[in-house]
């Protein structure tokens, strides 16, 4: 079912950057303002440059980030800082790093993959997402006509066949292999040789593949595909405007690590926080943790891993104990829960949490002008520590979503709540461009 093909990759040239730990950057959506900053300091060809350019208040329609990005790449092609591959590859990615304590490794695959309407369920999405990350990601693809960083996308390997396929290339030299000041680590290898290419793109024939993580970059890549067709009339299927760039990983590989996005509140009036005990004990048993009670987070993930109903945790400013919550079975109707979600939607944790909590007891509407009063974090410690901090009156305590029960959301032609999962860490932007031009 999903077409996946060999690109002859941009990819910066090694005798100018010899560190590619100075160029390579996070995705736009994970970078914070200061580490923006940074970047720019660790090297003049650093990928920020175009993954997500500065934008300036005096910025207007005709000099803003996106003229900036597009000018970069033009000086970076014209002297040869960016050269393109002299052979079409697919690229063999391990990503190493370090979770609770253990190093990791995400392999997974670089190559460009036919862009499939959504209705087509080729590709499948797990999320929604925001119009204005959206049309970001759209501006760049029309300044740039490069997929700056892939999508992270999932597939099936029940016989591990691709999985023994990819550890045979491991003898391949690799084309890039730096370490990254926060401990992570990229190697990239270069397959080129054709039957093994065919025998990769071959594992897909019958196969969707499921979004893990840039709903965005995948949305903005059919407007833009539309919009370019439109202008451009005559476009064969084969054109490079007909596909996108993707790492893609087994649902089987030990590296993929989701992380739960635990919620965080603020802006409740305090009679509303006052009384939140009592109104979510209408949905909810409540079983209170004083702070000083001995490995309370054990406690708690002993709790959370039971899967007859559904279970989290809560804290709130100023209690001197947190509440672990369990669903009463009757709390789930069409008062509380969209009826034209899939049954699986419905019992999600995150779907409890912003439905019945965000929406229904605090009054919260998600993803309108509320959406200021709620973020995220993916450490609870931290999270509990910013509520003790009163930075925020409320925590919500999510467990991570297992990557089968994404594949079930998404083969029940639905979406989970927008921000339900994390995939850790993101892929990164820079180790190799993929051209919209032929």
């Amino acid at each position: 079912m999903a077409d996946i093909q060999p690109f002859r990759g941009l990819r910066y040239r090694k005798s100018l950057v010899k560190d590619f730990s100075k160029v390579i950057c996070p995705p736009y959506d994970i970078i914070s303002p200061s580490f923006h900053e940074e970047l720019h300091t660790h090297s003049e060809y650093n990928f920020i440059r175009l993954e997500d350019a500065k934008t300036f208040p005096q910025d207007t329609p005709s000099d803003n980030k996106y003229n900036r990005a597009a000018a970069s790449l033009q000086q970076w092609l014209s002297h040869h800082v960016l050269i393109l591959e002299k052979k079409p590859a697919i690229y063999l990615h391990d990503h190493y790093f370090q979770h609770q304590g253990k190093e990791q490794r995400r392999r997974g695959i670089i190559a460009r993959v036919r862009l499939e309407e959504w209705e087509s369920k080729i590709v499948r999405p797990h999320e929604g997402i925001l119009v204005a990350a959206r049309d970001d990601r759209l501006n760049l693809l029309w300044a740039l006509q490069i997929n700056t960083s892939p999508v992270l996308a999932m597939y099936e390997d029940k016989r591990k066949q691709l999985a023994r396929l990819l550890e045979n290339q491991e003898g391949l030299r690799p084309v890039i292999d730096t370490a990254m000041p926060n401990g992570e680590r990229h190697t990239l290898r270069a397959i080129i040789d054709k039957e093994v290419v065919r025998q990769i793109s071959n594992h897909f024939n019958n196969l969707p593949i499921y979004i893990a993580d840039g709903h965005h970059r995948y949305t903005s890549a059919l407007t833009y595909r539309r919009e370019k067709s439109a202008v451009t009339p005559g476009t064969s299927p084969n054109d490079a405007v007909n596909f996108i760039m993707m790492t893609l990983v087994s649902f089987t590989d030990p590296g993929l690590t989701i992380l739960a996005p635990h919620r965080l509140i603020r802006g409740i009036q305090r009679s509303v926080i006052d009384n939140l005990e009592i109104r979510l004990s209408e949905f909810f048993e409540i079983q209170k943790l004083p702070l000083d009670t001995s490995n309370i987070w054990q406690k708690i993930d002993r709790l959370m891993i039971q899967t007859d109903t559904v279970h989290f945790s809560c804290f709130m400013t100023g209690a001197d104990h947190l509440c672990a919550l369990t669903l009463k079975e009757h709390s789930i109707d069409g008062q509380t829960m969209p009826l034209f979600h899939s049954e699986i939607y419905r019992k999600l944790d995150v779907s409890i949490i912003d439905h019945i909590i965000l929406e229904k007891i605090l009054g919260l509407g998600i993803g309108g002008t509320d959406e200021a009063k709620i973020d995220y974090s993916y450490d609870r410690q931290d999270a509990m520590d910013m509520v003790l901090r009163q930075e925020y009156q409320l925590a919500f305590f999510l467990k991570p979503v297992k990557p089968s029960l994404i594949k079930a959301v998404a083969d029940a032609n639905d979406k989970m709540p927008r921000k339900s999962t994390y995939f850790y860490p993101k892929a990164p932007a820079g180790l190799v461009i993929n051209r919209l031009i032929n």
